[in-house]
Protein backbone atom coordinates (compact mmCIF):
# COMPACT_ATOMS: atom_id res chain seq x y z
CA UNK A 1 0.00 0.00 0.00
CA UNK A 2 1.64 3.71 -0.84
CA UNK A 3 1.19 6.54 1.35
CA UNK A 4 -0.38 9.46 0.60
CA UNK A 5 2.34 12.43 -0.49
CA UNK A 6 2.39 15.86 1.70
CA UNK A 7 1.69 19.16 0.41
CA UNK A 8 5.36 20.04 0.89
CA UNK A 9 6.35 16.51 -1.04
CA UNK A 10 4.21 17.33 -4.13
CA UNK A 11 5.69 21.21 -3.86
CA UNK A 12 9.15 19.52 -3.83
CA UNK A 13 7.73 16.87 -7.03
CA UNK A 14 7.03 20.06 -8.84
CA UNK A 15 10.00 22.28 -8.32
CA UNK A 16 12.39 19.34 -8.74
CA UNK A 17 10.73 18.61 -12.00
CA UNK A 18 10.94 22.07 -12.85
CA UNK A 19 14.48 22.11 -11.79
CA UNK A 20 15.32 18.81 -13.85
CA UNK A 21 14.35 20.38 -17.09
CA UNK A 22 17.17 22.97 -16.69
CA UNK A 23 14.65 25.52 -14.80
CA UNK A 24 11.69 25.74 -17.11
CA UNK A 25 9.28 23.54 -17.97
CA UNK A 26 5.91 22.59 -20.20
CA UNK A 27 2.91 22.37 -18.27
CA UNK A 28 2.25 18.91 -20.11
CA UNK A 29 6.06 17.65 -18.97
CA UNK A 30 5.00 18.83 -15.12
CA UNK A 31 1.44 17.38 -15.35
CA UNK A 32 3.06 14.02 -15.87
CA UNK A 33 6.27 14.42 -13.78
CA UNK A 34 4.53 15.64 -10.53
CA UNK A 35 1.67 12.72 -11.00
CA UNK A 36 -1.25 15.06 -10.15
CA UNK A 37 -4.35 15.66 -11.87
CA UNK A 38 -4.76 18.70 -13.81
CA UNK A 39 -7.19 20.39 -11.30
CA UNK A 40 -5.01 19.71 -8.76
CA UNK A 41 -1.70 21.06 -10.48
CA UNK A 42 -3.83 24.26 -11.13
CA UNK A 43 -4.15 25.07 -7.59
CA UNK A 44 -0.61 23.80 -6.67
CA UNK A 45 0.85 26.31 -9.77
CA UNK A 46 -1.35 29.08 -8.64
CA UNK A 47 -0.16 29.22 -4.95
CA UNK A 48 3.90 28.50 -6.32
CA UNK A 49 3.23 31.49 -8.38
CA UNK A 50 1.37 33.71 -5.38
CA UNK A 51 4.72 32.92 -3.20
CA UNK A 52 6.73 33.98 -6.00
CA UNK A 53 8.58 29.75 -6.39
CA UNK A 54 7.55 29.74 -9.65
CA UNK A 55 7.03 31.98 -12.71
CA UNK A 56 4.72 31.29 -15.67
CA UNK A 57 6.18 32.53 -19.19
CA UNK A 58 5.91 32.33 -22.74
CA UNK A 59 9.05 31.08 -25.19
CA UNK A 60 8.17 30.94 -29.27
CA UNK A 61 4.30 30.79 -29.00
CA UNK A 62 4.57 27.98 -25.89
CA UNK A 63 3.50 28.71 -22.18
CA UNK A 64 6.44 27.66 -19.58
CA UNK A 65 6.48 27.64 -16.34
CA UNK A 66 10.44 28.47 -14.91
CA UNK A 67 11.80 28.48 -11.56
CA UNK A 68 12.64 31.76 -9.78
CA UNK A 69 15.58 32.80 -7.86
CA UNK A 70 13.65 32.12 -4.46
CA UNK A 71 12.12 29.05 -5.88
CA UNK A 72 15.63 27.64 -6.81
CA UNK A 73 16.82 28.72 -3.24
CA UNK A 74 13.82 27.07 -1.33
CA UNK A 75 14.25 23.67 -3.82
CA UNK A 76 18.28 23.67 -2.48
CA UNK A 77 17.36 23.74 1.15
CA UNK A 78 14.32 21.70 0.88
CA UNK A 79 16.25 18.90 -0.79
CA UNK A 80 19.48 19.56 2.39
CA UNK A 81 16.45 18.98 4.54
CA UNK A 82 15.22 15.74 3.15
CA UNK A 83 18.70 13.82 2.70
CA UNK A 84 19.21 14.90 6.31
CA UNK A 85 16.24 13.36 7.24
CA UNK A 86 16.36 10.72 5.16
CA UNK A 87 19.65 9.54 6.83
CA UNK A 88 18.08 9.15 9.94
CA UNK A 89 15.21 7.28 9.15
CA UNK A 90 12.85 9.92 9.63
Amino acid sequence: MSTRRSKIDIIYDMLKAINDKGGKILPTHLLYKSNLSHKRMKEYLDQLMAKELIEETEIKGKKYFILTEQGSKFFVNYMKIKEFTDAFGL
